[in-house]
């Protein structure tokens, strides 16, 4: 692992210095490391809590990490409370038939305020001995596209089930998790503080979610409850995330004038690219499972856990401290960058 990182850190100080110039070198491999130093420093729990007599609630349950999630914390001993969108679909249905007796799939949609009055009414009247020991909000969704693009219903519509719903949520079931000392955890997104072309309603909402989940963090702290972070990278094919559109779906929202700055040739490889851009994530999502698992049960979880590969890892924990003509100047490394520049009102 220390000689991957090494390697990984080599390269991209290379990348730096051939693209961006010695100063910003200088700074950057300054940066770094003060990163690597930290990660080095960072206390590790070896300790692990048992699952016996915790429950556990999890939203967004259907498919994905939340599904995978109910499977695993069920096969180790945890009573888990698996919050579904669709009680009756084909992921909660699979989780009741193979789950343990102690796992129990609730229909959960999190921007319903009456969905999670019901599900706070059953936790309490199923808790194990030891209480509500966690809370992973889970449920969210995905899309994409220009800032033009969106109406103020679909940045509302992405807020309300990505940011407001774990609000909802955490409101609700905080008092069973302070009882128990337990833990809270947010699945965020490396678009939470990574912006780019075609993501601003997604990383709204994700970076609101981190800024929430960080106050609650603070205030938390004084009660013993531990309020971890997981961002994870690419792992379109791993979940069922992605949102799939056509060209023709985005052309047609379009009026003249948007039509005359957006040309469809554009439209359509900018839907290309990004539906390309999430069939080539990793389709094994066990990484995600096994951090989230770390949150729950080590002694020191960490506060946030970033999930990409050694070479995208050394770059997006220094992303962050970059000053942001840099940040900027990284998208213009990037091809559809150039496209993008080229086609705009032709």
């Amino acid at each position: 692992m220390m000689w991957s990182t090494v390697v990984s850190v080599t390269a991209l100080l290379m990348c730096i210095y051939k693209y961006l110039g010695a100063q910003l070198l200088i700074y950057s491999a300054f940066a770094m490391s003060l990163l690597l130093l930290a990660q080095a420093l960072s206390p590790r729990g070896r300790g692990m809590c048992a699952g016996f007599e915790r429950a556990v609630l999890i939203t967004g349950c259907d498919s994905g990490f939340g599904y995978q999630l109910a499977k695993t914390l069920d096969s180790m001993g945890f009573h888990v409370f698996a919050g579904c969108l669709c009680s009756d679909g084909h992921g909660a249905q699979t989780l009741a038939k193979e789950g343990s007796q102690r796992l129990r799939v609730l229909q959960l949609d999190v921007t319903k305020d009456e969905d999670v009055k019901l599900a706070k009414a059953f936790v309490k009247a199923n808790l194990p001995e030891k209480g509500l020991w966690a809370v992973v909000n889970n449920a969210g969704i995905s899309d994409w596209g220009e800032t033009e693009w969106n109406s103020i219903e679909d940045y509302q519509k992405m807020a309300d089930i990505n940011l407001f719903g774990p609000i909802r949520i955490s409101i609700a079931f905080l008092p069973l998790v302070r009882a128990s000392k337990g833990r809270m955890v947010f699945v965020s997104s490396i678009f939470a503080f990574f912006h780019c072309l075609n993501m601003g309603a997604y990383s709204i909402s994700k970076r609101g979610l981190e800024a929430f989940a960080d106050c609650l963090r603070v205030e938390l702290s004084g009660f013993d409850v531990k309020v971890s972070i997981i961002q994870p990278g690419n792992f379109g094919p791993a979940t069922n995330i992605r949102s799939k559109k056509t060209t023709q779906e985005i052309w047609d929202k379009f009026n003249d004038e948007q039509k005359a700055i957006f040309n469809r040739s554009y439209i359509e490889m900018a839907n290309m690219y990004v539906q390309s851009s999430c069939s080539a994530g990793s389709k094994d999502c066990h990484v995600v499972i096994n951090a989230m698992v770390h949150a729950l049960t080590a002694p020191n979880p960490k506060t946030r856990y970033l999930l990409v590969s050694s070479m995208e890892r050394i770059f997006f924990s220094l992303f962050p401290y970059l000053p942001t003509f840099v940040k900027d100047a990284v998208f213009s490394l990037s091809p559809i960058y150039h496209e993008r520049t080229v086609m705009l009102y032709s």
